[in-house]
């Protein structure tokens, strides 16, 4: 007539919980974007982003410190040239925004682990992710040419000091273009993460916004991967792996745990996941309204990209979760 288990027996206190909890995060699992444009002592907030700026080097880092002192290892930079052409010269001179960001923050804070996105989509005036065919009005990017720029981008960032590539526009063999370029610069302990099953999704929208990024005509379905495709992720992870990448990605997380589950489950690598911009927008924006507990909600989700297979997660999040895990 009774149950003969009972789980309930492990929740009954908060201790309790916390002795049986199976899956943590800590500030050593997360990575915290910055976003680097020209100038000085500016601090420009994005309005589709609450508590997210466009920094300019000096801003950045007083930032990095921040994250630093957190206890958050990692920051992945991004950056807004002062001008864009087709070629994407401000992804990959020396003198790039995102170059003088990674040198500034290294030289401040050595011990600092500095990802560098590596794409293209924010130096051209089309925002596409590389060549296009001349006339070309769908964002059908060239794949090959494209990956020539690409290498050209990393080893300029290796150059300035970026401790791991991270090439995010999902052509075809770029792990193994840049893991060329990389080594034949001398560049063979760099580690490239790559954005290996980036889906082509709505939830980007508001980090378009901060880095000036949407496409001008088209979209880019033709490169970024089907919202309804599963076994396509684990197609290009492996393809990844054979071409020689150090860590995965998904992107995006909260729509895709179940990509993250499957990828954790095909590999030892280390997984990351990027909780990306709409999703964080979506939680402000109900937290400003006070229909949800903000602190919870964060950790909630933060907690089940772990538990989903996770090893690292980039989040928007990162600053706010870790004082929230000190209290």
């Amino acid at each position: 007539m009774f149950p003969s288990s009972r789980p309930r027996r492990l929740r009954q206190s908060e201790s309790l919980r916390r002795m049986v909890r199976e899956n943590t995060f800590t500030a050593n699992d997360l990575i915290y974007p910055l976003f680097a444009v020209p100038g000085e002592a500016i601090a420009n907030e994005v309005k589709s982003m609450p508590g997210v700026y466009q920094l300019s080097i000096d801003k950045i880092v007083t930032e990095a410190k921040e994250v630093w002192e957190l206890g958050i290892p990692a920051v992945i930079l991004f950056g807004i040239p002062p001008e864009k052409d087709n070629d994407a010269t401000g992804a990959w001179h020396d003198c790039g925004i995102v170059q003088k960001a990674t040198t500034a923050i290294k030289e401040a804070i050595p011990e600092m682990t500095v990802i560098n996105d590596t794409c293209l989509c924010e130096y051209t005036p089309h925002g596409h992710c590389g060549y296009l065919q001349t006339g070309d009005l769908t964002g059908r990017v060239l794949n090959d040419p494209t990956l020539e720029l690409l290498k050209k981008t990393a080893v300029s960032q290796a150059k300035a000091g970026a401790d791991i590539i991270a090439p995010s526009g999902m052509m075809d063999g770029f792990v193994a273009a840049i893991r060329e370029g990389l080594d034949e610069a001398g560049f063979t302990n760099i580690p490239i993460m790559g954005y290996s099953a980036k889906y082509a999704s709505a939830y980007y929208g508001p980090f378009r916004d901060v880095a000036e990024s949407a496409p001008q005509f088209g979209d880019r379905r033709t490169y970024q991967m089907d919202p309804g495709n599963g076994r396509e992720a684990l197609k290009e992870v492996e393809l990844d792996i054979l071409e020689g990448v150090d860590f995965v990605m998904v992107k995006p997380a909260l729509a895709y745990m179940d990509i993250i589950w499957r990828v954790k489950e095909m590999t030892n690598l280390p997984v990351a996941a990027y909780n990306v911009s709409g999703e964080y927008s979506m939680v402000k924006a109900a937290a400003l309204n006070d229909w949800i507990d903000e602190k919870k909600v964060v950790l909630e989700t933060l907690t089940s990209f772990k538990r989903a297979g996770a090893d690292l997660i980039l989040t928007y999040h990162a600053k706010d979760a870790v004082r929230w895990l000190a209290e």
